[in-house]
């Protein structure tokens, strides 16, 4: 339940500790304001991880009111984030964003444990999952497999 940061080891072997997760300034205010929009004041963002996607795993969120006594908290200028722990395995050390441009709005996940990512962003491959799919230079989908719509 708790904001338990993990131990990284920097080249002069001095350990820094690194938050689970990060989410910047402007998807802050944007949780909070669909919070607000939604009269949902008390709710956490939960982020997860799921099978499917063309490259492997695909990326959720969900308003949550529930903290399972396995979950991870991250707590960021009173904006809460929970993680399950099989979803922090491919998620840890990931930033949080939101991205406002002409093509349309929305969250992104900058991922350092992913190897690829889909075109829309939306699903990723880590190192571990490297066998199981053959899209290295992105969607591939060929305009609908991911479901993003953005093709």
């Amino acid at each position: 339940m708790a904001d338990v940061p993990f131990t990284d080891v920097q080249q002069d072997n001095t350990e820094v500790e690194a938050p689970l997760l990060t989410i910047t300034t402007g998807a802050q205010a944007k949780v909070r304001e669909l919070l607000t929009e939604r009269n949902l004041p008390d709710l956490m963002l939960r982020v997860f991880v799921q099978g499917g996607g063309c490259s492997g795993l695909s990326y959720g969120m969900a308003f949550e009111q529930n903290i399972f006594p396995q979950d991870s908290v991250v707590d960021a200028d009173g904006v809460r984030l929970v993680v399950d722990p099989t979803s922090l395995l491919y998620l840890r050390g990931s930033e949080i964003d939101y991205v406002d441009s002409l093509m349309g709005g929305g969250f992104a996940i900058n991922n350092p444990n992913a190897v690829s990512s889909c075109g829309c962003g939306h699903s990723f491959r880590t190192d571990e999952g490297a066998d199981a799919h053959e899209h290295d230079a992105g969607c591939g989908c060929g305009g609908g497999g991911c479901g993003c719509g953005g093709h």
